[in-house]
């Protein structure tokens, strides 16, 4: 009795290997991206939860950068420019909005568009 072997060829394993590789190595290419904005977010909602009564812009900024130090946010990520102030509602609202290019393969390269708001509590001064 003759018996029919099953499995998957040497080919078949080498082109699923393959695949897998290229979407694991662009998972270890977009996973940090990812963990900082968890961090950018984290920081925000520390600063909008802490009273910001009488605090200017650019305290609230250095108050921010300085939370997101902690979270292991890159300075180079978010600047000062990208953390702006505004009002929704009869309410000052945190906003952080910024752009990352992560490099990929060859001339390949992967645009990420973060954006986050948080209502603060308290008056802003000027």
């Amino acid at each position: 009795m003759k018996s029919k072997q099953t499995g998957i060829t040497l080919i078949g394993f080498l082109f699923i290997l393959l695949v897998v590789g290229f979407f694991g190595y662009m998972a270890m290419k977009l996973v940090p991206a990812y963990t900082e904005y968890m961090g950018v977010t984290k920081a925000m909602n520390q600063v909008a939860s802490g009273s910001i009564e009488g605090q200017s812009l650019e305290t609230i900024r250095a108050d921010l950068l300085r939370k997101m130090d902690f979270q292991y946010v890159d300075d180079a990520t978010i600047r000062p420019k990208d953390i702006t102030l505004s009002r929704a509602n009869n309410a000052a609202v945190l906003q952080v909005s910024y752009d990352k290019v992560i490099p990929f393969m060859y001339n390949i390269s992967f645009l990420l568009h973060f954006e986050k708001s948080v209502p603060l509590q308290g008056n802003v001064g000027q």
